[in-house]
């Protein structure tokens, strides 16, 4: 009687769990499952819309063969973008680690500045600020302002690189605007290191910069990685992808299988840079140790 008791009490307490989570999980089904598994069917497919019905036929690969082998249209805007996203992402990175630690100090009107540096993930989503960047207002001028565009010439030259860290230094402003989240991430974790850890370092004579790199570092390590993660799919989700832009621009059955080929691209890219971050930390570790 016990046993059954228990079982039935397990069972409730499963379905409750189970119902709690429905919603969700619904809602995963219908706009996310079901559109994704249909976009990899109709990459296989020639989708034909007809007066009263859609016509399928099977084309198998033929449509990823054209994308990566038969036409240079998919590099031509991808390796570009590529470029960008790698020059972006440590920028980022690096501008909201040190702005959150400036916002951490006890100055007067922080909470001020921290609203203005999240303003801009309030305002500016992808249509507004595609209008802003439209309107010549993602450009801070650097180039022009500074006469950069010679030095930049100079020292890069013909290299691929040349175009990409020009477009990244003429809309510099973007990256304030897609800082506002990895900021707020980074101050979160900044306010869990206890302040006695600086005050024992600040005893026993460590400079700022060794605090910085054996305490702050070290602590903030498990937010730089979700930052990471973070940015690099913001980064490939960005208005201004190419990618995204060529993915409308053909049929069905060829957009779905692009769009296919495009996310195979993010995920061994989040990948490489996992494995890169890890090696990075472990490394890290072996020389405190």
């Amino acid at each position: 009687m016990g046993k059954k008791k228990r079982l039935n009490a397990r069972f409730m307490r499963n379905l409750e769990g189970t119902l709690f989570i429905a919603p969700w999980l619904i809602g995963f089904i219908v706009f996310l499952g079901f559109p994704l598994v249909f976009s990899l069917y109709m990459s296989f497919h020639s989708v034909k819309i007809l007066p009263t019905r859609m016509s399928y036929e099977f084309v198998g690969l033929k449509y990823y063969r054209e994308i990566l082998f038969g036409s240079s249209a998919f590099y031509d805007e991808l390796i570009p973008f590529f470029q960008e996203v790698v020059i972006m992402i440590p920028v980022i990175l690096i501008f909201s680690l040190l702005i959150a630690i400036l916002l951490n100090q006890k100055l007067r009107g922080r909470f001020l500045f921290r609203g203005i540096f999240f303003l801009p993930v309030i305002f500016t989503t992808g249509y507004v600020l595609t209008e802003f960047v439209n309107q010549g207002e993602g450009s801070l001028g650097f180039l022009e302002r500074f006469a950069l565009g010679s030095y930049l010439d100079a020292f890069l030259g013909d290299s691929s690189w040349a175009k990409p860290v020009k477009e990244v230094l003429n809309r510099f402003v973007l990256v304030l605007w897609y800082s506002g989240v990895q900021i707020l991430i980074f101050l979160a974790g900044r306010q869990t290191i206890s302040a006695s850890a600086y005050e024992s370092a600040r005893i026993d004579g460590a400079s700022p910069w060794e605090v910085f790199w054996k305490i702050t570092i070290p602590a903030m390590s498990p937010f730089i990685l979700l930052n990471l993660i973070y940015t690099v799919v913001d980064m490939f989700t960005f208005p201004f992808n190419p990618i995204i832009s060529l993915i409308g621009k053909g049929n069905y059955g060829y957009n779905s299988s692009l769009a296919w080929i495009y996310f195979l691209v993010i995920i061994i890219f989040l990948s490489l840079v996992l494995w890169i971050y890890s090696r990075l930390n472990r490394n890290q570790r072996a020389s405190r140790a």
